[in-house]
């Protein structure tokens, strides 16, 4: 059930991976989406919404998308966490542009030890960020410490399409359009490849239920989104 080995250095390859493409990262992000993450962000805001939270944890917040959709909660704060410099710096620019740095507080940290005491945070948000995860069940473990009890923790994560023929017509645009597209406008070899290599990899679906489940989590759920592209997972903390 749970990942009782880690891949060595994954923490670092990923911090170095995500530090490199940092300039070209938003613009990938739509671009090779085709815009459908905007709305898949929304559905994360709107999951959380019934909860009113005052104060959010956003894991991985890489340049600060989610976190400037979650304003429209109104949150008291929402902190931003990141393990890649060069993201935070340019999400800080944003969120500064927005008028919104009032709100948003962008901070260097690991998902696997967050500085945070416990029962800090009324929702913990994660998009496309778990499976970059060195150890993927300590960072879900945190994410439960630091939630307040009946908080909720709220994870977007690619996925496999399953139905035939998307999921063949998705896998080849996966494996063989989206890594030198993404190689040619980035200048980075590696980020285009770990991404569909990361995501055969996440355990999704059941398996991701259960590790939530191992980490405390209790009433979890899922939902596919866009055909199986990306899931939304809940979770709560009793």
């Amino acid at each position: 059930m749970s990942q009782t080995k880690t891949n060595e250095g994954k923490k670092v390859k990923v911090e170095a991976m995500f530090n490199d493409i940092a300039p070209k990262y938003d613009f990938l992000n739509h671009f090779l989406s085709m815009g459908i993450d905007i709305q898949w962000r929304k559905k994360v805001r709107r999951l959380i919404a019934p909860l009113e939270p005052k104060h959010i944890l956003d894991i991985a917040t890489g340049t600060g998308d989610l976190a400037i959709e979650l304003v429209k909660l109104k949150p008291e704060q929402i902190v931003g966490l990141d393990i890649a410099a060069n993201m935070l710096e340019i999400g800080k620019e944003k969120i500064k542009a927005k008028k919104l740095d009032h709100v948003i507080e962008m901070q260097l940290g690991d998902s696997e030890n967050l500085p945070f005491d416990d029962n800090s945070f009324d929702a913990v948000t994660v998009a496309f960020g778990v499976r970059n995860f060195e150890n993927l069940q300590k960072g879900l473990r945190e994410m439960h410490r630091v939630l307040k009890p009946g908080g909720m923790a709220a994870i977007l994560e690619f996925s496999k399409p399953k139905a035939f023929p998307f999921r063949q017509i998705y896998n080849f645009y996966f494996r063989y359009i989206l890594p030198p597209l993404g190689r040619m406008v980035s200048n980075n070899k590696e980020a285009y490849t770990y991404l569909p290599e990361s995501v055969n990899a996440f355990p999704e679906d059941t398996a991701f239920l259960l590790e939530l489940e191992e980490a405390g989590f209790s009433e979890n759920g899922q939902r596919r989104l866009t055909m199986g592209i990306a899931t939304l997972y809940h979770a709560l903390k009793k």
